[in-house]
């Protein structure tokens, strides 16, 4: 153990405590001599003004300082795994959608950096290190994602003008915010549509024009928002029917560890074959997900949604045959 990591471990153990702790305990927890406690103590009351008091026969506390309640260690709350993890979790979300959040976050992965590389931590490899790939992401105007971040915190409704793909049709909408999702390498806005009473995913690259309003936003409950979330894939709502499907032995070491949705349930056959059920309302994205795994995944039913995978197999099979 460093000794940066040291000092923050004992001002932790110090503050987490209500009674005083004898030096033995400290030094067994610290993993060092007891020398190097009381010089790790020294330097925690001269350097950074740690009201850390003797008690005769009982060992150390750290005392209310008088002013602002317990004192506080000034630029040291992460230890370096702690730091390391942030700054690991603020690469992955800056490959997330690369420049959308870049200009708010910069500053405080400078900071993250700069303490890793004064504690000669290795911060610098660590984007080497981690690889992310984006496929099928689709480009976000940065203007108009942190325009609709700030509704969403501040609770104001929006005037959207939208483009929906699937119809190719244009509206202006005024929408309530209620959540970002980010689904499959692409951002969504899960927002209470006023037009249509009633709730509605946006794509955020559809909408074209964006106005914050000073209106507040209507307000839904978690419980409708859960439901909102419950079927299949981005198709949202409530999952109104459940999908059977059975996987062969070969594509099922693979698909029994992957989760299709947080409500699947999945069980082992006799003759090798997984069984995976799972609730679905619009049943459009699932079966995209159905096709990409060729004959190895087999609707077992609704009939209705394994003669919509048939047709349009056949339909693909009448393109190869022209």
């Amino acid at each position: 153990m460093n000794k940066f990591d040291r000092l923050y471990d004992l001002y932790r153990i110090l503050r987490d405590r209500r009674t005083p702790i004898q030096l033995q305990s400290l030094a067994e927890r610290l993993e060092c001599s007891k020398p190097t406690v009381k010089r790790t103590i020294q330097k925690l009351r001269e350097e950074f003004g740690a009201p850390i008091t003797t008690m005769r026969g009982r060992g150390y506390l750290l005392a209310d300082d008088g002013k602002a309640g317990l004192f506080e260690l000034p630029g040291l709350w992460f230890n370096a795994s702690e730091l390391h993890a942030l700054l690991s979790a603020h690469h992955l979300l800056s490959q997330v959608e690369p420049g959308i959040l870049s200009e708010e976050i910069a500053p405080l992965r400078r900071r993250i950096g700069n303490i890793l590389q004064h504690r000669r931590a290795g911060s610098g490899d660590l984007v080497r290190r981690v690889r992310i790939e984006q496929t099928g992401s689709r480009p976000v105007d940065k203007h108009r994602f942190r325009q609709a971040c700030t509704a969403l915190m501040r609770r104001r409704q929006l005037a959207i003008a939208y483009h929906a793909r699937g119809t190719d049709q244009h509206t202006e909408r005024q929408v309530s915010p209620q959540r970002l999702t980010h689904y499959r390498s692409n951002w969504y806005l899960d927002a209470w549509c006023h037009r249509r009473k009633a709730m509605r995913s946006f794509a955020f690259e559809r909408i074209e024009r964006l106005e914050a309003l000073q209106q507040p936003a209507h307000e839904i409950s978690d419980d409708e928002l859960k439901a909102f979330s419950h079927a299949y894939g981005i198709f949202s709502g409530p999952g109104r029917h459940q999908a059977v499907l059975r996987c062969s032995p070969e594509r099922a070491r693979w698909l029994a560890e992957e989760q299709w949705h947080p409500d699947q349930a999945g069980r082992w056959l006799p003759d090798g074959h997984y069984e995976l059920t799972l609730p679905y309302n619009n049943p459009t994205e699932l079966i995209m997900d159905i096709l990409r795994h060729g004959p190895e995944v087999e609707v077992v039913r609704p009939k209705s949604l394994r003669q919509s995978v048939a047709e349009t197999l056949e339909r693909t099979l009448d393109t190869y045959r022209q």
